[in-house]
């Protein structure tokens, strides 16, 4: 069974408990790894300098604490290039986001970086950060 290792996990343990509980769930069946969790304002500035977030600091879901967003990549992590793979991944991680919350384990709904509308189409976003994962609060 899949595992995150330790930097994954202390990335994910500054993310808001239903990021986790959603994350350790997948992680149970698809390896993934967490880029990032909470992020500071020199991150956060940086992000946005570099076009990775439209946001700058303190307005990120990243920048909250504990994070209402996490960034998290297929594991092993295939070439920023194969995007294909990473929204792969993504419609599992919303599928299991679904579940979870039509169980009742997850309070929130989750937005994806690559649907920002979430209209279920990847297709119609001018801006996609397909490993980006927010709760809707």
């Amino acid at each position: 069974m899949p595992a995150f290792s330790q930097l994954s996990l202390s990335r994910l343990t500054s993310c808001h408990p239903e990021l986790q509980a959603l994350f350790f769930e997948v992680v149970r069946t698809f390896d993934c790894t967490i880029l990032e969790g909470h992020r500071g304002e020199i991150a956060q500035q940086e992000a946005f300098l570099a076009g990775k977030s439209k946001l700058q600091w303190p307005n990120g879901n990243h920048n909250a604490k504990p994070s209402l967003a996490v960034d998290a990549a297929p594991y092993p992590m295939p070439s920023w290039s194969q995007v294909k793979d990473f929204i792969y991944f993504g419609g599992y991680v919303m599928g299991v986001a679904a579940r979870l919350h039509a169980e009742g384990k997850m309070t929130y709904r989750v937005r994806y970086g690559a649907d920002w509308n979430k209209n279920g189409r990847v297709s119609d976003e001018s801006f996609v950060d397909a490993v980006h994962f927010e709760l809707i609060i």
